[in-house]
């Protein structure tokens, strides 16, 4: 599994507590919002609305949908926000609770050494408009320094999925939420 590159973007797996629900953002996207919105793909708030994160900054955590009323009057139900649609009663579904663990794949070998330290999010627009579906991925290249959006947990536990493999599928928090002050990272 982890031996082939097929990301899949920030899937949540849990929650501490057990509640990795969705928060429903009414008008939540600009109506005409020219970029795709991905299930899965990084997202921050802007002006009250989601727009879709760079992966360089802080981000306010996964996109997971999105529900609208089409120009021709009717409700639309779809994983991911298509460029440049007007809308009206839009309403976003995203994950943004930080403690919220997820599974993303690395582009590249990750070892055990790197539980605790923070990673980058690498290609943070790509991914499928047929399948909705996002398909950024989880630099290599960690750091101890707390300038990186992703903090590595742990590996997820699937068969053929080892650390040092060249697209190891490990499972993250957000470690530089949008609205919450960072945390550096452990040495």
């Amino acid at each position: 599994m982890s031996a082939t590159n097929a990301p899949f973007g920030m899937r949540p797996v849990y929650h501490p507590t057990g509640l990795d629900r969705a928060i429903a953002l009414a008008n939540g996207i600009t109506s005409g919002y020219n970029q795709n919105l991905l299930k899965g793909q990084p997202v921050e708030l802007s002006g009250g609305v989601l727009v879709r994160s760079d992966g360089t900054d802080t981000i306010q955590g996964a996109f997971d949908g999105v529900e609208f009323t089409d120009t021709t009057g009717r409700r639309r139900v779809s994983n991911y926000w298509p460029a440049s649609t007007s809308a009206t009663n839009i309403v976003a579904y995203f994950y943004q609770d930080q403690q919220i663990v997820y599974e993303i794949q690395s582009d590249g070998p990750v070892s055990q050494t790197a539980i605790g330290s923070q990673f980058d999010i690498t290609n943070p627009y790509a991914g499928s408009t047929t399948t909705g579906l996002s398909a950024c991925t989880m630099s290599s290249s960690g750091t101890t320094s707390g300038n990186n959006l992703l903090r590595v947990i742990d590996i997820a536990p699937y068969p053929d999925n080892n650390w040092g493999d060249p697209f190891v599928i490990v499972r993250v928090q957000i470690s530089q939420q949008q609205f919450t002050a960072n945390v550096a990272a452990i040495a």
